[in-house]
């Protein structure tokens, strides 16, 4: 068995942060940041919370599949960066959908739509009155961007994508991994004790002496996992579905820093043609930025259907992923 994504949407912010609106708040420049990230400028959302992304990208990824709301039977959605810590951002998709099917949010940071897409699957394996599913990836990372730190701050962005997917016959392979003892290096601090009575010790995280709430990254250390993972995860999915690197037409990995794309490519010798970027305008959109990848790609026109694409997450957890599947 295998999944087959018969809808895609998606929702880019109006409001356009470039380099130089950076430069004014901070010493850096637009060559200093494209140089060392790839990205020349972010969508920001104004006044469109994290759940309301995520509804206008599902009502346009259920339009696209051409099927009707209520034959939605799943929803999951991924993000860090929800509203509320309840509800659910998946049940407030479904309460605008007119829905009463199961559904509830994953946190597995950039790796979260591979993951969410992973569930998915297997509830449609598993349950033969189960005839769509709908997962969303819906973040916005400027709420928790620290701007007092020029080398984080710029590579965030906000946006928010979801698919339709239904059960089909054909290639399907995935892996899922994680790394807690780097969890260290990519988190974001609340701003109380998680366990008020309980002494508890994660070195270098619970003593940060920085700003609450924000994301802090070690951003050498993240490097170094992102360009081990991302291959292993890749060639493990690709065995998984039975094929060969060469057998793949498209990769589509987290938009997280185009050297870690390009590094990964180069591991793995395979052509960066073959990957798909979007990192330039969209910036690093957290569990979003692969479904926003994969919709640019169609509507560019260049992913189509029946190619074999491999999505690939990593990022705070440390978690990553991969997924091998026929678009």
């Amino acid at each position: 068995m295998s999944i087959k994504i018969c809808g895609i949407g998606s929702f880019n912010p109006e409001r356009i942060i470039t380099n130089d609106d950076f430069a004014g708040i901070m010493e850096t420049s637009d060559e200093w940041i494209y140089s060392r990230t790839g990205i020349s400028s972010r969508g920001y959302a104004s006044g469109v919370p994290t759940w309301k992304m995520g509804v206008f990208a599902a009502k346009e990824a259920i339009k696209n599949a051409g099927v009707d709301p209520s034959e939605i039977g799943l929803i999951i959605a991924s993000t860090i960066t929800s509203d509320f810590f309840t509800p659910s951002v998946a049940c407030l998709v479904a309460g605008e959908l007119g829905l009463f099917c199961p559904a509830f949010d994953i946190g597995a940071a950039c790796s979260g739509f591979v993951y969410a897409l992973d569930c998915a699957e297997r509830y449609l394996r598993t349950d033969n009155k189960l005839k769509y599913a709908l997962v969303i990836s819906a973040e916005m990372l400027s709420r928790y961007t620290n701007f007092n730190d020029r080398s984080s701050a710029i590579i965030f962005g906000d946006g928010a994508g979801a698919v339709v997917i239904e059960r089909t016959e054909g290639v399907y392979g995935s892996y899922l991994g994680s790394d807690g003892a780097g969890g260290k290096h990519l988190f974001g601090k609340l701003p109380f004790p998680a366990y008020p009575f309980y002494e508890y010790e994660v070195t270098g995280m619970e003593d940060y002496p920085g700003p609450e709430n924000v994301i802090i990254q070690n951003g050498k250390e993240v490097y170094k996992f992102a360009v081990k993972a991302m291959p292993a995860a890749i060639e493990k999915a690709v065995a998984a579905a039975g094929l060969k690197i060469g057998g793949i037409d498209f990769f589509i990995p987290h938009q997280a820093n185009i050297r870690i794309i390009e590094t990964a490519a180069k591991t793995m010798g395979i052509p960066l043609e073959k990957f798909i970027v979007n990192i330039k305008t969209r910036a690093n959109t957290s569990s979003a930025s692969i479904p926003l990848a994969l919709c640019d790609a169609v509507r560019e026109g260049k992913i189509k259907r029946n190619d074999i694409i491999c999505l690939c997450g990593f990022g705070a957890g440390l978690t990553y992923g991969a997924m091998v599947l026929e678009y």
